[in-house]
């Protein structure tokens, strides 16, 4: 039997990966991917992560988690739908995120190739351009550069640096997806645990820092009825958002044994 359209599902989680959906316990990561599974004609689900669809193909292909409908990836400059287990760009949305960043991947490099403290990532993103971070020798002047280039940095989880086209995040292109498909804000959940999430969990969806969230993160927070400062860490601190929120009549008993 076909699901409904995805706009009329009742519950849409949008969840980070890393630290997030990926983390708890076996039992707390199964418990919710199973409740999810089960519940596919009301749940609907998007993966909102830094990283590249790749990595989320060969993941969700183990079968160690379930698949969702949409995802943005690359930090927010990838948004695509999943179809027959793979990711499809979605043209009409990624259009403005190419004019913004204007092909400047080689000048990004070229303007940090000695930068103190950065080291490039070799994966070939399209719309970004990204480094592993060292806090230690790191020089500030490189993100200064970057601004000067009109590009945004982003730095998270204290080890990743990354160059991004002026105004685009994860944030806004989930904001962008959620209005492309007709979703009501108030029927979704954002959950993170790094600052590079912080843009998402502040967009005006409901929202959880599930436990063990990065101290920027926290701190960076707004006070908020619709953010959660959860406990329980990773998937357990997703069920535990649900709970608080009550954003599904069956998180409560389905999901009583991860909160």
């Amino acid at each position: 039997m076909s699901l409904p359209d995805f706009h009329e599902r009742q519950f849409i989680l949008a969840t980070d990966l890393d630290g997030t959906f990926l983390g708890g316990t076996d039992e707390d990561r199964r418990q919710l991917y199973d409740w999810i599974e089960d519940n596919r004609d009301s749940v609907g689900l998007i993966f909102v992560s830094g990283r590249d669809p790749e990595f989320m193909i060969e993941t969700c292909s183990s079968g160690d988690l379930p698949w969702p409908e949409y995802v943005i990836g690359d930090v927010g400059t990838t948004i695509a739908r999943v179809e027959d287990g793979d990711i499809r760009p979605i043209e009409a949305l990624e259009e403005d995120i190419s004019g913004r960043w204007s092909d400047s991947g080689d000048r990004v490099r070229a303007a940090l190739a000695d930068a103190a403290g950065l080291r490039l990532q070799e994966t070939p993103f399209r719309y970004r351009v990204s480094y592993h971070y060292d806090p230690e020798s790191y020089d500030p002047a490189a993100a200064d550069l970057i601004g000067d280039m009109g590009l945004d940095v982003l730095i998270s989880d204290n080890r990743f640096f990354d160059v991004l086209p002026p105004g685009v995040s994860k944030g806004p292109s989930l904001l962008r997806l959620l209005d492309h498909l007709g979703v009501p804000q108030g029927r979704v959940l954002a959950s993170g645990d790094t600052l590079n999430d912080l843009s998402m969990l502040i967009a005006g969806t409901y929202a959880v820092a599930v436990g063990g969230s990065e101290q920027p993160l926290l701190q960076a927070l707004p006070r908020d009825e619709k953010i959660h400062r959860a406990k329980a860490i990773g998937a357990a601190g997703i069920a535990e958002a649900m709970t608080q929120f009550n954003l599904h009549p069956g998180s409560k008993e389905i999901l009583k044994n991860v909160v």
